[in-house]
């Protein structure tokens, strides 16, 4: 058995040092998540005087309890909203998931009404449509808990609106594919946002609180002149008895969360649920990652020594390691599922890109999911590489990536620089997850590299015109280069942008890997029942 033998010098001063630079920036990532749940628990007064539930605490009663509940896109939105990192509140409106529901693993959202009346965010946009992705991907019943003020009209965007329109057609191609849609509408629900529960197969309403129309009072006042009251309209009990709209009537939050836990259990898709196979602890903890990864970037790193951290036992095989060492690819397991790990011990080049090639066929041809772990500072460079193909193998390799036939999953361990991005399956090659941790760093370029570059340019350019070379506006380049790339790379930046599916604390990584490997051996054991259309109401 392989078994990698760790050489990092755990009790050293760098190795304390990047522990701490990382501990520091897990801190940071829980003090932002926190300060979007204590901006929705503001609201505990007024949904106590109503007799409503908090979101987080519908979440709660909602989902299994002591399973497993993985978060996506904790910081959607973040430096948005405001350009301050200290008041900027993430979270894009809503709390997305995958998790499970009477026994059946389901993507669930849930609006988050506790923080502006859980009015339509631009990320929140983003994160729903990103949610209705996975759900799809990975065969998930698509469960919602509705209650928002629908598009906030001071801040109105015409892209949100005619984006927004993707909601829908994906709840209907999610119904049409043979995956359930269930709603539950706590509060309001209106013009566009009445389609969600429309568009939905199973609706649970709550009496007294529902609200579900095209056009509210004020609207439809000055639209027809037409006087009505909300209950009229669209209330819970006009739906559930005159107009159809709702299955199910509740007579509050919790009786509605019960009524929809139980249609969950009726559908019957337990039958595709399996425990998560067993698996042998990694030899090593998982608090070494702290300190394994350099507060520096540009130091170089064992990534096998990140792998030895993660796999069953620190067992891992490694697939031609004489030839283009710098590109590690090793066959591995984690809570007792195979899987393939492409990762970077240095810049890719054209041996490393023929290896990661040939790995990625061979694990597609054994319907081994892969996994990426990068640090990369892209492909190489200099006239040796561009002579022997570079530019060629690289492209092979992005070509493998891009039609990989598994499902891969990438985490940002460290650097993400360049076209390097791209060949270790980065956000544009759509990976089933991508996950960040907080010290990694995503960009073109390193910062200093980039202004070095426009430096260089710019002196050649002033020397052709035969110009004298103006230090002070170089150096003022430089500095602002350097501070947007500063700015830009760091992956809080970027998970606030949807570039990824949250941040997550290094530690947490293998059973992250964990859950979302059982998620695709469950999704090979649904069995689908496709329809020409989603399910239609009467």
């Amino acid at each position: 058995m392989p078994v990698f033998q760790s050489s990092i010098a755990t009790q050293g001063e760098a190795f304390a040092e990047n522990r701490a630079y990382l501990l520091g920036l897990i801190d940071e990532l829980r003090g932002l998540e926190a300060r979007t749940e204590a901006a929705s628990a503001k609201s505990a007064p007024r949904f106590a005087k109503r007799g409503q539930l908090l979101p987080r605490e519908r979440l709660g009663l909602l989902l299994d309890s002591g399973a497993p509940f993985l978060t996506l896109s904790s910081l959607a939105g973040f430096l948005l909203d405001v350009n301050d990192p200290a008041k900027s509140v993430p979270g894009g409106g809503c709390i997305v998931g995958v998790g499970s529901i009477a026994g059946t693993t389901c993507m669930v959202v849930v609006d988050d009404s506790g923080i502006e009346a859980g009015a339509l965010q631009p990320m929140g946009l983003e994160k729903f449509h990103r949610a209705q992705q996975v759900a799809l991907e990975n065969r998930l019943p698509f469960v919602h808990l509705v209650e928002s003020a629908g598009a906030n009209l001071q801040r109105y965007r015409v892209e949100d609106f005619i984006n927004g329109g993707g909601h829908y057609a994906r709840l209907a191609r999610h119904s049409a594919a043979g995956l359930p849609v269930l709603t539950l509408v706590h509060g309001s629900s209106t013009a566009g946002g009445a389609y969600m529960p429309g568009m939905s197969d199973y609706v649970v309403m709550v009496r007294d609180r529902a609200r579900a129309f095209l056009a509210g009072p004020p609207l439809l006042r000055a639209a027809t002149g037409e006087i009505a009251t909300e209950e009229e309209l669209g209330g819970a009990v006009m739906h559930a008895g005159v107009s159809g709209l709702a299955e199910y009537l509740a007579d509050d939050d919790s009786d509605a969360i019960r009524t929809l836990r139980e249609v969950v259990t009726r559908l019957g898709w337990q039958r595709f649920e399996a425990p998560l196979p067993a698996g042998r602890d990694p030899l090593y903890p998982a608090d070494d990652l702290l300190g394994i990864m350099p507060k520096d970037g540009r130091k170089p790193v064992d990534m096998r020594e990140v792998i030895a951290r993660l796999v069953d036992g620190s067992d891992l095989l490694e697939f031609k390691a004489n030839y283009g060492s710098a590109t590690v690819c090793a066959h591995a397991d984690v809570f007792g599922m195979p899987v393939g790990i492409l990762t970077n011990n240095g810049p890719l080049d054209p041996a490393g890109s023929t290896k990661a090639t040939h790995f990625i066929q061979a694990c597609c041809q054994s319907g081994i999911p892969l996994l990426y772990l990068q640090n990369t500072t892209g492909y190489i460079v200099g006239k040796e590489s561009e002579r022997a193909g570079m530019i060629k193998h690289g492209s092979k390799m992005i070509q493998a990536v891009a039609n990989a036939s598994v499902p891969q999953v990438t985490i940002h361990c460290g650097s993400s620089f360049g076209a390097g991005n791209y060949g270790m399956c980065g956000r544009g090659f759509s990976p089933r997850f991508l996950f960040s941790w907080p010290n990694s760093r995503t960009a073109v370029m390193g910062a200093e590299q980039a202004s070095t570059t426009m430096a260089i340019v710019m002196e050649e350019s002033a020397r052709a015109r035969g110009q004298e070379v103006d230090r002070a506006q170089i150096d003022a380049l430089r500095a602002m280069i350097n501070a947007t790339f500063d700015r830009q790379t760091s992956a809080f930046y970027t998970s606030g942008r949807m570039l990824d599916d949250g941040v997550i604390d290094p530690r947490d990584t293998r059973r992250v890997l964990g859950y979302v490997l059982s998620l695709f051996r469950r999704s090979d054991r649904v069995a689908l029942r496709p329809l020409d259309f989603g399910v239609a109401r009467p």
